[in-house]
């Protein structure tokens, strides 16, 4: 069995209350008390998780009130509260504890990863080196005059192993964008086969040279030369398969988000399912809106709505009391269907009508305080320089005269939870040194913008976890499906290939482009 956990947040800011406040805040407090009165038993099971209270829209930061906030602030703000609810089963709460401890898995699988690739990076650069090197310090009285021949070679090692350390770093030296599940193949592959490789040349070194103390230095120096000349080879090797061999497009891949339906399609090449599904996510931060759970509790609302307003009365007794209350709820509410989309045209109606209303007041609020900031600057120009403002300043002076309207819009659209007071006042100061527009300032919050626009603490999706029916190490194929979850919703992927093309060409004689104008005598009366 297990207890359901209510997560409530609340952002409010600075307001003075009036009488319908305080109704409203009273309806509030009975409306969160009744669902314990209802049902005692399920609350003397559940346990509530309070999480601390995110930033408000309209702080109440002290330090920032007593430095940009002028007297009349309390008189231009209003309240701004929104709630959100989220039930999380004992289920969920041990596959999040699973992933901790998982995450602590992946930590130390990368750093070892990272910690082998350093060793064995160390020993490839410094096998050349002791290749030349061994023989001068074992036998050097033994050994033959090069002269020049080993002075080239010497030049050319040295240039070669700069070139590759330099190709080295570009290529693997990297910060790692995502902890993926399993190993990348193609890299796993690279260092076994460098290791191999590398050790092949020890134990050919080691049979040849060392144990016979072999007296020709320059072909020392030429064997140092071509396991070099190799190592480069290997390192275009993986430039082919980690970088190049991705880039050909082969494969359109669709995103559909689980809770709105909203989708992308992206072109992708040979990847496996884990690096795929880590460039579907660098995109969805970028590409789709941000995911804001007020907007889908629209239509649950209304169902509850309509199936308020039903009574059921048992005539049978106790024993169908299930049954009974089922059928009679089902049948009303296909009564009441017809109806139901009268009532959907004219609350999305309505609502389109009061988002448009606030639209306009705020624009032309916002219109208004940009215009006094233009006439602050031309006024400062003939002041002192101690009597000037900066952004930040400036920002807080004009920010009390949009804050209503922008509020109100806010809290219609429902994207309160998304815009701090904090991020707006940056926002404003920022638009205000870069002399931005007020069409510029009010584009983030007119339009919903991508993940990224916002603070990570706004942020819905931060851990992942990729459900597939294939191995994650596999490569793409046409057909496959693997599903992206994080906590509140799921990112559903479709594979798909792209046809062969099959483009032919026809030639049009140019002498074939001539026209013959008829004219005819006659005409119609």
């Amino acid at each position: 069995m297990s207890a359901a956990m209510d997560t409530e947040s609340t952002y409010s800011g600075y307001s003075h209350y009036s009488g319908h406040s305080k109704k409203a805040h009273r309806q509030g407090r009975d409306r969160h008390k009744s669902p314990r009165s209802k049902d005692g038993s399920r609350s003397e099971k559940s346990v509530t998780i309070q999480t601390p209270p995110a930033e408000p829209l309209l702080g109440n930061d002290a330090s920032r009130a007593e430095e940009g906030q002028d007297d009349n602030w309390g008189e231009t703000t209003t309240a701004i509260t929104g709630t959100s609810e989220h039930s999380i089963s004992q289920e969920d709460i041990a596959r999040i504890s699973k992933d901790l401890e998982d995450s602590v898995g992946l930590d130390c699988k990368r750093y070892l990863g990272l910690t082998v690739a350093a060793v064995l990076g160390l020993l490839v650069f410094l096998t050349p080196i002791a290749f030349i090197l061994l023989p001068q310090i074992l036998w050097r009285d033994d050994l033959e005059p090069c002269g020049t021949v080993c002075e080239g070679l010497f030049i050319s090692v040295a240039f070669k192993l700069l070139i590759l350390l330099i190709g080295t770093w570009a290529l693997f030296f990297r910060q790692p964008k995502a902890d993926l599940p399993r190993v990348f193949v193609f890299r796993a592959l690279l260092l076994v086969l460098i290791f191999l490789f590398v050790f092949s040349y020890w134990l050919f070194y080691g049979v040849r040279i060392l144990d016979s103390k072999d007296t020709n230095y320059q072909g020392i120096v030429q064997y140092a030369v071509s396991l070099v000349d190799a190592l480069l080879f290997i390192h275009y090797l993986a430039i082919v398969l980690l970088e190049l061999r991705q880039l050909q497009p082969m494969f359109t891949v669709k995103v559909v988000r689980s809770t709105d339906g909203e989708s992308r399609y992206y072109s992708l090449g040979h990847l496996s399912i884990q690096r795929a599904a880590l460039v579907v996510l660098e995109n969805y931060y970028r590409d789709f809106t941000v995911y804001n759970p007020a907007l889908l509790t629209a239509s649950k609302s209304r169902a509850a709505k309509h199936m308020a307003g039903l009574k059921v009365y048992n005539v049978d007794g106790p024993g169908n009391n299930v049954s009974g209350q089922s059928r009679a709820m089902i049948a009303a509410a296909a009564r009441r269907r017809d109806s139901s989309h009268n009532e959907l045209y004219y609350e999305e109606a309505d609502h389109e009508r009061r988002v448009r209303k606030r639209r306009a007041r705020l624009v032309v609020a916002v219109e208004e305080a940009f215009t006094h900031i233009k006439r602050l600057q031309a006024e400062e120009q003939q002041k002192a320089p101690g009597e000037t403002m900066d952004p930040r300043e400036a920002a807080q002076a004009i920010f009390p005269s949009m804050a209503r309207a922008l509020q109100k819009y806010l809290r219609t659209t429902r994207q309160q939870q998304y815009h701090s007071m904090e991020s707006i006042l940056q926002h404003l100061s920022f638009c205000i040194t870069n002399n931005m527009t007020p069409k510029a300032f009010l584009e983030r919050y007119l339009n919903p913008g991508p993940t990224l626009q916002y603070d990570k603490d706004r942020w819905f999706s931060k851990q992942w976890t990729l459900v597939s029916e294939e191995a994650v190490t596999s490569g793409l194929q046409d057909g496959t499906v693997f599903v992206l979850k994080c906590l509140d919703f799921s990112l559903v992927v479709n594979v798909k290939k792209i046809p062969f093309i099959k483009l032919s060409e026809e030639f049009i004689d140019p002498k074939s482009h001539k026209f013959v104008l008829r004219l005819q005598s006659e005409t119609s009366v």
